[in-house]
């Protein structure tokens, strides 16, 4: 299973389909999160992914002037968790790492770790130029590459970025130079926005003859007005129609499940026609069971999807 994840990402190739899920608040007892891991693992066994993301989450205070409409909690290391309570699920884990977090020596250390073993990471900068960090991305980028030829790295990529600074296509050329073999958005509510930038990444790397690295779409269901709240401080970019849409929507759930796909359709069309290796990534933001459960279902419905379209584009 690792070894095909690695090769479908080295091959570059369209259709990677990943889920992503935040491990629990260190503050639950050893029994609770044994509960919370076998059912995630019941969940997760039945999905035909390709590997599973764990989030490292960093405080974001500094980042907005708005108060965070949930309490921000300390959450059990990823790796930590991974080992301790997913080991029985099969499936390749992308452990995110916010750098910053780290000394030199605590992310050497842990980039060390298991060097024979296929690994598979994403590191993430800053959450603004205001946070103080013991180390910035292309340090930590250039200690990879050092210290661990079996870790496959992989970076963040916000497409709604692109529409500020229009630059987003080439801080990822720059991350793809440093060594990052494949690309996760931001959850995606803008199309616009996402289409935009892709167009500005296929049209650069065809123009300077550079290949183009697999792009996970990330979607997550919205479920609640307090989860589009969340979605909005996360820095989400979601259209002013869409927000209303969805507020004034008597099943928010249903709608945003709806969206998600039509606009994960959408780009992975205009992937295809391009020779875009676009692939997808779905979570859960909030911890509420019907919300998980609609993410879950969307996985299946996404992966029918992809595969539908592949085989009648020929693209394998």
């Amino acid at each position: 299973m690792t070894h095909m994840l690695k090769d479908k990402i080295l091959r570059r190739e369209t259709g990677i389909l990943t889920y992503g899920m935040t491990p629990p608040k260190e503050t639950q007892s050893h029994e609770k999160m044994a509960e919370i891991s076998q059912k995630q693992c019941e969940r997760l066994q039945k999905l035909q992914i390709d590997g599973l993301i764990l989030y490292d989450v960093q405080e974001e205070s500094d980042r907005i002037d708005q108060d965070r409409p949930f309490p921000y909690l300390q959450t059990v290391d990823p790796t930590t968790y991974s080992k301790a309570y997913l080991s029985k699920l099969k499936v390749p884990k992308i452990i995110y790492r916010c750098v910053g977090k780290y000394t030199e020596e605590q992310l050497s250390d842990w980039i060390r770790a298991d060097h024979e073993e296929e690994r598979f990471s994403v590191f993430v900068g800053a959450s603004s130029s205001h946070q103080e960090v013991h180390m910035g991305l292309p340090e930590a980028y250039a200690l990879s590459q050092k210290l661990n030829n079996n870790l496959t790295l992989g970076a963040v990529v916000i497409p709604e970025r692109h529409m500020k600074k229009d630059d987003e296509h080439l801080r990822m050329v720059s991350k793809i130079a440093s060594g990052s073999r494949f690309f996760i958005s931001q959850a995606t509510y803008n199309v616009e926005a996402s289409k935009n930038f892709l167009s500005d990444y296929y049209y650069y790397c065809r123009e300077n003859k550079l290949d183009m690295v697999p792009i996970l779409m990330n979607i997550a269901p919205c479920g609640s007005t307090k989860t589009l709240e969340f979605m909005k401080w996360l820095g989400i970019s979601i259209p002013k129609w869409l927000e209303n849409d969805l507020k004034y929507s008597h099943d928010v759930l249903d709608k945003s499940v709806a969206v998600s796909q039509q606009i994960f359709e959408e780009l992975f069309e205009f992937g295809l026609e391009k020779g875009i290796p676009i692939g997808c990534s779905v979570e859960s933001v909030s911890t509420r069971k019907v919300e998980i459960e609609a993410s879950i279902q969307l996985v299946h419905e996404i992966k029918a999807m992809m595969d539908k379209k592949m085989r009648s584009s020929f693209v394998f």
